[in-house]
Parts: C-alpha cells; structure tokens; sequence
C-alpha cells in the first residue's frame, strides 16, 4: 500500500509536467492584408500565427516567425480580418417571408434543427460570435451548449430564450418563445427565472419605464446585459434612462429621426445602438433588382428539401409581404436615420434581425456592413462595429473582436479588399474559429471548442 501511494504521489507531481509538454497545434495565415478591427492602417503582406485556441502573433510577414511543422493557409491576395460578430439574430427563422404560415410550420416539425442550419448558415458567413434574441428556451440553450462542445458548427452563441413582453403576439403558444409580464414584479421574476434557467442575454420587447427598470436591475443583479426592441422615441428614452444595456431596432430605418437631445442624451451616456438597418433599407430593394437572390444555391444546399420548399414557397409575391408594403415610407426615411447615428458619434453595434423575411444568415451581416458605408460610415469604422465595438457590447472585448496576441483566434479571410469594396465581405474563403478551420484551407486538429 506504501508502494502504491508513494506511485500515485510522483504520478501526481509528474502529470502537470507531461501535460505541459503536450505539443500545441500551430497554425498560421500568410500572405495577406492584415485588418486588425482597429481603425488602423492596414498591415499588408502579413501574417497571423495560432497556437491552440489563441492568437500569439499577427503583423508584417517578415516580423513573424512560423514554426516548422505549422499548418499554412497562403492568404496572398486576400484580406485577413477578426471573425465577424452580429448582436442580433434569430436562429428560428431563416428567411421565410410569411410568419403566419412559417411559425404554425415550426410548431409542427420542430424548431433545434432549424436553428442548427441557421447556425451552420452564420458561421459560414464569417459570423464567429452572435446573439440571438429570441427563441424557445430548451432548444437555444441546447444548440448553444452542442456548439460549445464542438457537436455542431456554429458561432459563439449568447442566447436569450423567450422574450419579455407586456403584449403576447399571435405566435403558437407551444413555440414557447414568449413570456409575457403583467406589473414590474412580475418583470423581475421572469427575468430571474431566465437568468437562473441559464440564458446569456435578455431581451425586453416594449414595456413601461418601471417594467424596464425592473428587468434592467434583476439582470445586472446576474450579471446579465438587456437588449431592448425600441422604435417609439419614448420606448428609447424610457429604456435608456431604465439602464438598459442595448438599444436595439432605434427606428430600424423605418421612420423620421429622433429628437436630437435625445440622441445626444445616449451618446453621452455611451449607450450602444444597434439600428437594424438594411432589413428595411436594402433587402426589398435588392429583391427587386435582382430576385434571383432568393434562389442563391446556398440556400438550397444548406436546406433540407421540406424547408427549402416551404422558404421557396413563401416568396412567390415578395411585394406583398408585410416586412415590405411601408417601402416608400423607409425609401423616404432610411437614409436620413442611419446618417443621425452615424454622424451622432453614437456607440454603434451591427446587428441584422438576420432570419427575418429573404434576411438570409448568409449574407444578413456584410448587408448591414454595406448599408452603413453606403451611407457615409468609413469602411474602417463599419468593420470595428461589426469586430471590436460588437465584442464589447458583448462584454467580451478582452478576448474578442480583434486581431492581437492574447485574443481568441477567430479570423476570416476575404476575397480582394474591403476596404476598396465592401462587397468582399461576402462569403469569405476563410473561416477560423477558436483556433479551428471550419471552412477554407487544411483542416485543422480538432481542439476543444472556447467559449
């Protein structure tokens, strides 16, 4: 038994050491332009190298050392980039035009496996990290954690689970993605059960001044962010001085724009704004110009052919679908919004309400990019929204967000230069998560999946 003991001692002091010595998995990016999600120069010619699940150097190719027996993806005529991060999606929904017929279709054939192709669609498209802000408890929960163990591709998920609202919509009950409050009480307990059920975010559908304080306060108390859906000039005041966390939606491109002390009031205060913006102001437009976009081969590859059929179905009068019939009103609008919160210096985060009608999770977010450039946000500044600013609104800007020693390594690479065309965003040839490659180049060995 002393033998035995005195083993296991020297066991326990020699583990540590052999698990040290374990060789880390390499991986670099050579060759390309280097956009770090700082609004800084450009580094071109340059390189990126991983080890495991984090980045340990990025810069001038000739500055960085990478180490024999790495794996190398030649980037030379592209651009390399932090993985993108969308503060507003909803993995339940994929594009369908019609919610009257598409959520009775989901109550029937179920809704995880349509949130794992949603997932599969973000990751793809370059998207690392995302929040979804609105779904069934059970199954976004499940489809987060399946995520994080590496069961299943998709980006770093924050996930909200039902949403708070004063107003049940007329959704199937049995899609469970509700919970409606009746007094700021009543707010505060179904925040705390949300919170204890184990969401990431919560999210607060209109409510009054006091409900939203009620939320606000019990979610910090668990050290939890709120998203609000506000449009109303008063949903945005009441929600801002309530200490809600993100203001989501702001108009959404859809009316005139706020009252400038309002406006001034959340830039001083730093509050995030999220705007939503190309769902209203460049999906219907682009439909129409080009309605073979509804039939991107994407699409068809990625869905089983019951759901591509019900998606296909739903757009045989894309002009008539509810999203669209106020297209003159946003056409009259959009642009002048969007300019407001850009010129404001407001905190702005992207977020694309990715999943809503023809709002495909394949290119929702480089759409968004895209209306905010076009409407005079630098290039630079639409890509740190959509890497660095994002990864703070998360929380999670010490880790995410950027290109540079110590961060986790999520990396994309695109096609020619975004900075010149924001169009090369879309679909990346690249997509690096935690270190793994998940499309594009060699495959890499499988670690554990970071969260």
């Amino acid at each position: 038994m002393r033998r035995i003991a005195t083993a296991l001692a020297i066991a326990a002091l020699i583990a540590p050491v052999l698990i040290a010595q374990q060789p880390k998995t390499r991986l670099a990016l050579v060759g390309g332009m280097l956009l770090d999600g700082y609004q800084a120069p450009p580094v071109h010619h340059a390189a990126i190298l991983i080890e495991d699940d984090k980045i340990v150097a990025a810069g001038s190719a000739s500055e960085v050392t990478i180490p024999s027996g790495t794996t190398v993806i030649d980037t030379s005529g592209r651009t390399m980039m932090p993985g993108l991060i969308d503060v507003h999606v909803h993995l339940m929904i994929l594009g369908h035009g019609n919610y009257g017929v598409w959520f009775p279709w989901l109550a029937k054939n179920g809704s995880e496996r349509v949130m794992e192709i949603s997932a599969k669609q973000l990751l793809m498209a370059g998207v690392t990290s995302a929040v979804d802000l609105v779904g069934p408890l059970k199954e976004s929960l499940s489809v987060r954690d399946r995520i994080n163990k590496g069961e299943i591709p998709g980006p770093r998920m924050w996930m909200s689970g039902p949403w708070l609202t004063k107003t049940l919509s007329n959704y199937p009950p049995e899609l469970k993605f509700q919970l409606q409050i009746s007094s700021p009480e009543d707010a505060a307990r179904k925040t705390e059960e949300l919170a204890k059920a184990g969401v990431d975010v919560i999210k607060a559908y209109p409510m009054s001044f006091d409900e939203y304080k009620a939320v606000a306060d019990t979610a910090h108390r668990y050290k939890l962010k709120v998203h609000a859906h506000v449009y109303d000039s008063q949903n945005v005041r009441d929600a801002l001085n309530a200490g809600i966390d993100v203001l989501t939606h702001v108009g959404a491109a859809s009316r005139q724009t706020y009252d400038p002390a309002l406006v001034r009031e959340i830039v001083e205060k730093s509050r995030p704004v999220v705007p939503t913006a190309a769902l209203w102001f460049d999906v219907g437009p682009a439909t129409e110009n080009f309605p073979e976009r509804l039939q991107d081969p994407r699409l068809k590859a990625d869905f089983p052919p019951d759901i591509y059929k019900e998606v296909q179905d739903s757009f045989k009068s894309p002009h008539t679908l509810g999203y669209f019939r106020n297209m003159n009103r946003v056409m009259m609008f959009g642009a002048s919004l969007v300019k407001q919160w850009i010129d404001s210096g407001a905190v702005i985060g992207m977020g694309t309400d990715s999943g809503t009608p023809m709002n495909f999770h394949t290119e929702a977010l480089w759409r968004e990019i895209k209306v905010f450039v076009e409407q005079g946000m630098s290039p630079l500044r639409a890509i740190e929204a959509a890497t660095r600013i994002n990864a703070q609104i998360l929380g999670r800007g010490n880790d995410l967000g950027t290109i540079e020693p110590g961060k986790l390594a999520d990396v994309i690479v695109v096609k020619g230069n975004p900075l010149a065309n924001i169009y090369a965003l879309d679909d990346p040839v690249v997509v690096v998560k935690g270190g793994v490659i998940y499309k594009g180049g060699p495959p890499a060995a499988q670690s554990t999946p970071s969260r």
